[in-house]
């Protein structure tokens, strides 16, 4: 019988076994009902013209993700109602008018989305299944095929919604939104805006901050320029070395470290008792990364890279808008033999990362788009060498402010993540103080990798 592991901020793992209706075998979730929701009002009509930084996410696709939210044993009424949830989505749209849209290109071939109002995808389902019996359920492919709404059909979808009732009277709901169109800044505004009206009804209206869907602001410069130095930071590409891809069966976990955990590694790195002087980012990505480089076994004379989304809204000169809409994110690196990642000092090691984040500034930025305008922003292979890890962090973001009426969802995560040597960062849940570590990781190393994750808290 399968086994799930719910790992603590100790590293242990308290083994449940799971019956085949928990694993969604036997008991299936049944779609009944399918529609497009589209804006309220009347929203313009024409071709979104894309930036660099959003081509480069068009063959990446929906990204999956779930909130679980419980209904406190049926005493709410009209629990997640459908009516009132498709009104509130309806009225966000209008602002939101791109995610109504469909990918497309323009005639000279260029992707572009079609912003017609053609509207976003809505599924409700319901199952058997028990909320309880997910909210510490590990990313799988299996998640995401009972909860996400299925878009393989209708890739040019920007936006679909799945609301499946469980049989506790909780609910999961399933969002995939395409990554040309959006980031995970971008996402959050709109899961902000949709809850809001469906929770405040038409005031929300008044706290509304309007997108802004100009990608015209990240056009590459005339003529383009790249700095000699932007490539020792900024990461187009894979790094090309003469090492093997990750092999064998990628899998999931969460790991949680606790808000003494998280400040004992931010003391490690200062040798202080001054936490705030290094992130919680550089901190547990340092940690991470380490863990990472010996669990893999990596050869010590290797050269191995630690790279990351990096929000670049506020390093223009002028900014971005706060709430600009589109993909406001470009993937810096740091990188180190593997034998000083491994013997250094953990803020030795941070300090690397910090070091890639202050670089961030506008013109690190405007020559990582005019790099991709002289070379092209065809997306990168799906895979990575086994040197490098990417660490993607939603620390901040309002990932649990998805409160539709109902209250705040029980716990939020991406439903599953297929590419080995990726790595999510989260707040912990309910403003633990802690954070969360979504790993996608080769099953073999996986267990040595949590040993060295929990063993410097022993």
């Amino acid at each position: 019988m399968p086994i799930k592991r719910e790992h603590d901020s100790t590293g242990t793992a308290h083994k449940t076994e799971l019956s085949k209706t928990e694993m969604g075998v036997d008991q299936e979730v049944e779609v009944v009902e399918s529609c497009m929701v589209k804006p309220s009002e009347e929203t313009p009509s024409h071709g979104l013209w894309l930036s660099l930084l959003d081509l480069t996410m068009v063959n990446r696709g929906h990204t999956p993700t779930v909130y679980f939210y419980s209904s406190d044993s049926g005493a709410v009424d009209n629990f997640f109602d459908v009516a009132r949830l498709k009104a509130a989505m309806a009225k966000a749209l209008v602002a939101f008018y791109p995610l109504a849209g469909r990918l497309s290109v323009d005639g000279d071939g260029r992707p572009e989305i079609d912003c017609a109002g053609q509207g976003a995808l809505f599924v409700v389902a319901r199952s058997d299944l028990t909320v309880d019996g997910f909210v510490d359920f590990q990313p799988s492919p299996e998640l995401r095929r009972l909860f996400v709404p299925r878009v393989e059909e209708s890739p040019s979808i920007m936006c679909a919604i799945q609301v499946t009732f469980m049989g506790c009277g909780g609910v999961a709901l399933g969002t995939a939104l395409h990554h040309a169109a959006i980031d995970a800044v971008s996402a959050f505004h709109f899961f902000q805006t949709w809850s809001a009206f469906s929770r405040d009804g038409d005031a929300a209206a008044t706290a509304l901050e309007l997108p802004c869907h100009d990608c015209t602001l990240l056009r590459a410069r005339s003529p383009p320029v790249v700095h000699p130095d932007a490539l020792t930071v900024f990461c187009p590409k894979l790094l090309s070395l003469a090492v093997a891809e990750p092999s064998g069966l990628v899998v999931n976990q969460i790991f949680v470290l606790s808000k003494d955990q998280v400040a004992a590694l931010k003391r490690a790195c200062t040798g202080s008792g001054d936490i705030g002087r290094v992130s919680t980012f550089c901190a547990v990505s340092a940690h991470v990364w380490r863990s990472f480089c010996t669990a893999r076994r990596l050869p010590t004379d290797a050269t191995t890279r630690l790279t990351f989304p990096a929000n670049i809204r506020g390093a223009l000169r002028p900014p971005l808008p706060a709430r600009y809409f589109g993909n406001g994110i470009i993937v810096l690196g740091a990188a180190g033999k593997v034998r000083d990642i491994e013997s250094e000092e953990l803020g030795s090691v941070a300090r690397r990362i910090n070091g890639a984040v202050r670089r961030m500034d506008d013109e690190l930025v405007r020559s990582a788009i005019d790099y991709l305008e002289i070379n092209g922003s065809k997306q990168p292979p799906s895979s990575m060498p086994e040197t490098e890890l990417r660490v993607v962090s939603w620390l901040g973001m309002p990932v649990y402010d998805a409160d539709f009426g109902w209250g705040k969802p029980l716990v939020m995560h991406r439903a599953v993540q297929q590419r080995a040597g990726f790595v999510y960062l989260m707040d912990g849940v309910s403003g633990s103080g802690g954070v969360r570590i979504l790993v996608s990781m080769e099953a073999p190393i996986l267990n040595d990798f949590q040993r060295l994750l929990y063993a410097t808290f022993v």
